[in-house]
């Protein structure tokens, strides 16, 4: 995978000279471009912690002492990963948006090394499936303690196999490959029967992992996306059904203000900005792609909320409803692509997300090319260069705006 930076530059002073926002963000994003090649696409992740070698045999395998090691290394302000024996990885969940922001330079520029990477990276992903499911899946390659749950590698999440399934529907619709949509309606088959389904009264809510009640909005609204989209291109009405009754889960849990928890149990009372706007994207998805209005008022509600709760007017991202700090590199890049995403609806949501990526680039973005994990003040930043959580996301949000743009 050869650099391809001074060719793709080409295209900057070709495409960009009537647009001194656009050539700003091309050039961002080939330096990260830069940076994902000199480090053969690996880096850490933000949940890697239990890979520490060295003192991943002090937690006993316990709950609490597996929480305490994942959380101090993702919370330390320095990354000491290398010191406890954590290595840079490939990520699945870091091809998919990976795929996806090459898809989208590919399409608005036509330069042939954009669609090269994207196929690259989605035959990456079609090689690295979770074994032994019914359909095409994906999950961690670190193991993974969580508030309700312990995660071992490779086990598949709905989260990573739906952000994943929705790489391959750009690919199929771009590039025509009818490989790509039978990877898209294999994850479906996944999550069909592979998942729990939990009922409530008119609803459901799909479970996080295979075998476990662990239930999430993000995740549920994931899943019936990707069933919605793929319904769209074969005509599965069980892939309808599904996707209808888990999206009616999540519009009944919203709340009065138009927001929602992270999750319904107690200890998920949380309103965060890249979750929320996740959710908002799966609603957008069913609405464009089956033409069912009835969840149009839930997804107009929590957009209206999620925009005039979750920014600063100078385009910095918050991370929560109540308050600014951390400023959080997901935050950024899922804001941008919501923004972008709404924008056919939204006349002011390109010039939101164009501040947002302006402050991202100015606030985030190492000289290097890639982008910082945390900022928690003006002079204290975590710079750990994780894959997925901030260069993957990233790339995918710029191309985003950069194609809207």
């Amino acid at each position: 995978m050869g650099n391809t930076t001074a060719f793709a530059g080409e295209q900057t002073e070709r495409g960009n000279e009537a647009s001194p926002l656009k050539a700003r963000l091309y050039e961002s994003m080939l330096c990260l471009y830069d940076w994902l090649e000199k480090n053969d696409y690996q880096g850490y992740d933000t949940f890697d912690g239990l890979s520490a070698k060295l003192l991943r045999p002090l937690t006993l395998e316990t709950k609490l002492l597996r929480t305490v090691l994942q959380q101090a290394v993702r919370r330390f302000v320095l990354n000491v990963r290398p010191l406890l024996g954590i290595e840079k990885s490939h990520s699945s969940k870091g091809m998919g948006f990976l795929a996806r922001g090459f898809l989208r330079l590919h399409r608005s520029t036509g330069v042939p090394v954009w669609r090269e990477k994207a196929e690259f990276a989605l035959r990456w992903l079609i090689d690295h499936q979770s074994p032994g499911y019914s359909g095409a899946c994906w999950g961690n390659h670190f193991d993974y303690q969580s508030r309700g749950f312990y995660l071992p590698r490779g086990v598949p999440t709905i989260v990573w196999t739906s952000l994943i399934g929705h790489a391959f529907l750009d690919g199929y619709e771009l590039l025509n490959h009818d490989v790509y949509l039978e990877i898209a309606r294999s994850a479906c088959e996944h999550i069909l029967h592979d998942l729990r389904i939990f009922p409530h009264g008119e609803g459901v809510c799909i479970s996080y992992v295979p075998g476990l009640d662990n239930q999430v909005h993000n995740a549920n609204t994931l899943g019936a996306s990707l069933l919605a989209r793929v319904y769209s291109l074969t005509g599965n009405e069980g892939y309808l059904e599904l996707a209808q009754k888990a999206l009616a889960y999540t519009a009944k849990c919203q709340r009065p203000d138009g927001s929602w928890y992270y999750g319904e149990p107690a200890n998920t009372h949380w309103i965060d900005n890249f979750h929320t706007a996740y959710v908002l994207d799966c609603f957008k998805h069913y609405l464009d792609r089956t033409g069912d209005p009835r969840f149009e008022p839930a997804m107009n509600a929590g957009y209206e909320y999620w925009r005039s709760n979750f920014f600063v007017s100078d385009g910095t991202p918050r991370y929560y409803h109540h308050k600014t700090l951390p400023i959080d590199i997901q935050c950024c890049s899922q804001a941008i692509d919501t923004l972008v995403f709404f924008s056919d609806r939204d006349g002011d949501a390109l010039s939101l997300a164009s501040r947002v990526a302006q402050w991202t680039t100015e606030h985030m973005q190492d000289p290097s090319g890639y982008f910082y994990y945390r900022r928690y003040s003006r002079s204290i930043v975590n710079k750990t260069a994780t894959l997925h959580w901030g260069q993957a996301t990233m790339l995918c949000a710029l191309a985003g705006l950069y194609e809207r743009l």
